[in-house]
């Protein structure tokens, strides 16, 4: 080469090693941004914590699900002290834990006349949950899993089941297991930003839960062989997680940053390892066939049209599948729409359940709402800390639109004109106990205050409580 061609090549080769100076000392610029707000928001967090929210005292416990694996549970009763008119059961996505509806459990339970009260739990792996084999890791086990909390915890009375991403899986594999639940007891479903099937057939989750991704399978075999290495490995990455959580989880940029570090925080307190067991089944997750068992039940199907993890058309095909489903959209709003519009979420499930409530008792019936404290403690509708604020939450006002263009309304429009009819014939009527009683089973223990988490106690004999009733520990029966 001539003297020329070495000037050219070695101005060419200084150029592209500045621009990677340039990219690098760029990117860890970045990472010093996001560790110097991360670290004044945990200092801001300690000082300014303020007091529990009401409604978020529980009476923690645990059920065995059928294959001896410890689920850990809590109960919320009204803060009324009223008799609940039904029980709420919550049920959390893939790597979350029950803190993913801390906005929710305030709402649900200051609601009055009637009121209602709450079941929570952390899915097998996940959170306080005992940690599954890896055989085990199925939506099918999910399932059973959620039937054995019924059994234990809410064994009588009219349910909704409230879920979000694997939560909402979770519930279509107990459709598909027990069909005669959601004839019998089930009132009311919601389905948040969650899939029938083909979740891996792009995005995101098609690069990883693809089969032939070597990166993911890699990666949990290694965290099963040297799982401290692996988690060595995310704590040294925990600032380009935070950032990859708010860019993937929400889609408002401007997300209240502590909404990004409870997401953040939850999914650190689940071992790599686990959360690598349950790629085979959601890429394997079809019951698009389980849906139409839902058409007896008043169905909210809710997402956001900038989720990046499960797209919106996902819902679109729920909401098909069910012609009685309501069907809400979200402009703007990501895959954790409980947390970034939690006022939005609030009402649609208060109209959830008054739907039900009509339903059983041939009236239509509205609960007094609650309002909702801003992020400085201030009772006030409106989101705080740079949440978007959504369409207005009123019945009959809504923005947001369906899968139809001209109203997001798919299901009770009785409900919306003021009429006294229900939304299907006939009155739903608790069934009663359901078939068989739990025995004893080694639990967890009981603490108070916010998203508790409760230590080991000895097993208790007996069946599950009835509705109401605070639990220590249970076992559900298979």
């Amino acid at each position: 080469m001539s003297r020329r061609g070495w000037t050219v090549a070695g101005i060419a080769g200084g150029l592209v090693g500045a621009a990677g100076a340039a990219a690098g000392a760029g990117v860890a610029a970045q990472r010093r941004k996001i560790a110097t707000a991360r670290r004044s928001l945990a200092t801001e967090m300690a000082e300014h914590g303020g007091l529990p929210a009401a409604g978020s005292t529980g009476e923690e416990s645990s059920v065995t699900a059928d294959d001896g694996v410890r689920i850990a549970c809590e109960e919320v009763g009204p803060a009324d002290g009223t008799e609940p008119a039904l029980t709420v059961v919550l049920v959390h996505g893939f790597a979350l834990d029950r803190r993913t509806w801390q906005e929710q459990r305030e709402f649900l339970a200051s609601l009055s006349g009637p009121s209602v009260r709450m079941v929570l739990y952390d899915q097998r792996s996940h959170g306080r949950s005992e940690r599954a084999p890896q055989s085990s890791c199925t939506i099918d086990q999910l399932g059973r899993d959620l039937d054995a909390v019924l059994r234990a915890l809410a064994p009588d009375g009219p349910l909704v089941l409230v879920s979000h991403s694997m939560g909402g899986m979770t519930v279509m594999a107990l459709a598909e297991q027990h069909p005669e639940l959601f004839h019998e007891r089930v009132a009311g479903v919601a389905l948040v930003s969650t899939s029938a099937g083909e979740i891996a057939s792009g995005g995101l989750p098609g690069t990883f839960l693809s089969r032939r991704n070597p990166v993911t399978r890699t990666l949990g075999a290694l965290a099963a062989w040297q799982p401290g290495l692996v988690e060595t490995g995310r704590r040294a990455l925990g600032d380009v997680i935070w950032a990859i959580t708010k860019r993937f989880a929400y889609g408002d940029r401007q997300v209240d940053p502590r909404m990004v570090d409870l997401v953040d925080t939850m999914i650190d307190s689940n071992a790599v390892g686990a959360l690598t067991d349950f790629v085979d089944t959601l890429g394997t997750h079809d019951r698009l066939a389980a849906l139409p068992g839902l058409s007896g039940c008043e169905v909210l199907v809710l997402a956001g049209d900038a989720d990046r993890i499960i797209p919106y058309r996902h819902s679109e095909v729920i909401s098909e599948a069910i012609p009685t489903a309501r069907l809400v959209r979200l402009p703007g709003v990501g895959h954790m729409p409980m947390l970034e519009q939690p006022e939005r979420v609030d009402g649609e499930l208060g109209d959830l359940i008054e739907r039900c409530l009509a339903r059983g008792e041939g009236v239509p019936r509205r609960a007094p709402r609650p309002t909702r404290r801003s992020a400085s403690g201030a009772a006030g509708g409106g989101g705080g800390g740079g949440r978007a604020s959504g369409a207005a939450t009123g019945a009959g006002g809504r923005a947001a639109s369906g899968r139809r263009a001209v109203s997001e309304e798919r299901a009770a429009p009785e409900e919306r004109a003021g009429s006294g009819e229900s939304a299907a014939s006939g009155d739903r009527a608790a069934s009663g106990e359901r078939a068989g009683s739990g025995s004893g089973g080694t639990g967890s223990g009981r603490q108070r205050g916010g998203v508790l988490r409760g230590g080991a106690r000895a097993a208790r004999g007996g069946r599950g409580p009835k509705a109401g009733r605070t639990a220590r520990s249970r076992k559900g029966r298979a």
